[in-house]
């Protein structure tokens, strides 16, 4: 099952956060988004600083001091933070350099997975927090529009083509 991490959720909340409350020119501490969305402080407090250290996020000093986003929300995709939180997104071990799979030479699977793993990861990299922010999710390949019945069906398109 693909899942995120905590860590990577939380993430993804506090950057939908900020970007709202940049919106308003505003900074939010841990603490803050922590009480709004009921998320353990010290594991939130760890992402925002990851987040901060790799330039997602800027760090404010001060009595009116907190986190807010670094750049625009829409130039900030959901991959891009899943990847610096979790590490890249693997659907299956065999798509990892170091796997050692005794099928690999004979298996019917990996070519049509690699082509779901890759739309998953196109869908991912297509969808911006200013996105998660807005409501206003893309749910097709970024090369066609979708017939209808969202991401499901635009991803088993996609593994057809």
């Amino acid at each position: 099952m693909l899942k995120l991490t905590k860590k990577a959720d939380y993430g993804l909340i506090a950057l939908r956060h900020l970007a709202m409350s940049a919106r308003q020119d505003e900074s939010s501490s841990a603490k803050q988004i922590a009480d709004t969305y009921g998320v353990p402080l010290p594991l939130l407090s760890k992402v925002l600083q990851r987040l901060a250290r790799t330039g997602f996020l800027e760090s404010l000093q001060g009595t009116n001091g907190g986190y807010r986003l670094a750049r625009p929300s829409s130039e900030i995709s959901v991959l891009e933070v899943i990847h610096t939180i979790d590490g890249p997104v693997i659907l299956t071990s065999c798509f990892q350099e170091e796997s050692d799979c005794d099928h690999a030479r004979n298996c019917t699977v990996r070519e049509p997975l690699r082509k779901v793993h890759d739309a998953i990861s196109n869908l991912l990299n297509s969808i911006t927090i200013a996105d998660i922010s807005t409501g206003d999710i893309p749910t097709g390949h970024p090369a066609r529009k979708p017939t209808g019945g969202g991401t499901l069906v635009a991803l088993e398109e996609f593994v057809r083509s």
